[in-house]
């Protein structure tokens, strides 16, 4: 009956073991519970089944949670279960939208500082925008240099 719980307490621990590793990444509960399983299990084989069973149990539960991970590595389940399909869809960029409403040569007002990156007003919009070479402090008066892939490129005036 005690090589039975023995045994049972190290499957316990393997299963336990894969889960934390393949399915629950990071500490969790199943990888505390692999730990407090094998530990268990060997400290039950020492007390149980002596010193020469104690030893006989520690390295088998060894071998079976390095063995189950090696042929678990090995098998084509993570194939299975792993994610193929591409994303080629894009996000349409927040900062794209404001890039319309302003053009190059538009002279506005910056509404905080810019430390290489704030907001500025252009008529009634207020967009984000970025200085080309120095802070600018809020309230300084701002010309649009460029715009690139919706960011919108300003200096002093």
């Amino acid at each position: 009956m005690d090589i039975v719980i023995i045994i049972l307490l190290v499957l316990a621990a393997v299963v336990l073991l894969l889960v934390e590793l393949f399915v629950i990444p990071g500490i969790s509960l199943a990888g505390l519970a692999a730990g407090g399983c094998l530990i268990y299990a060997n400290y039950y084989a020492f007390v149980q089944l002596g010193t020469a069973g104690g030893w006989i149990t520690l390295a088998v539960s060894a071998l079976t949670c390095i063995g189950s991970l090696v042929a678990f590595m090995r098998s084509k389940t993570l194939d299975r279960v792993a994610l193929k399909s591409e994303i080629n869809s894009t996000v349409r960029s927040a900062a794209s939208e404001p890039a319309r409403a302003v053009s190059v040569g538009d002279e506005g007002m910056t509404t905080t500082r810019l430390a290489l990156i704030g907001y500025a007003e252009f008529g009634d919009e207020i967009v984000e925008v970025k200085s080309t070479a120095e802070f600018l402090d809020a309230k300084t008066p701002i010309r649009v240099v460029r715009i690139v892939d919706g960011t919108i490129l300003v200096e002093r005036r």
